[in-house]
């Protein structure tokens, strides 16, 4: 059975960081895509970041500069270091993997999600 497990999540204050991680088990991941989303409360889920199978990184315009991604396919996991939170980045974050290898930024695109982790960031 394949799970995405996600931890790191929490209260911040604005300007403040976290970082979040995505373990899988129950199949490799390696050299698949995997992404993090994030859903706000009323709001459609939306692409945070992505990873491809060969590590080439993607970021919704609102994160780049301030959100990295990054994996350890040794530990068959994925990263999101999160700096300079604002309270809009408020939501719960999931983390999604693909079969495929390219990175998509549709919520459909993705065949195994995880949980999801609340990060609230505080003004």
């Amino acid at each position: 059975q394949v799970q995405l497990v996600e931890s790191g999540g929490g209260l911040v204050q604005a300007g403040g960081s976290l970082r979040l991680s995505c373990a899988a088990s129950g199949r490799t991941f390696n050299g698949h895509a995997m992404a993090w989303f994030r859903q706000a409360p009323g709001k459609e889920r939306e692409f945070v970041a992505g990873i491809s199978g060969g590590s080439t990184t993607y970021y919704a315009d609102s994160m780049k500069g301030r959100f990295a991604i990054s994996r350890d396919n040794a530990k068959n996991a994925v990263y999101l270091q999160m700096a300079s939170l604002k309270p809009e980045d408020t939501a719960v974050y999931s983390c999604a993997a693909r079969r495929g290898v390219v990175v998509l930024t549709t919520p459909p695109g993705y065949d195994y999600w995880g949980q999801g982790t609340q990060v609230t960031v505080s003004s």
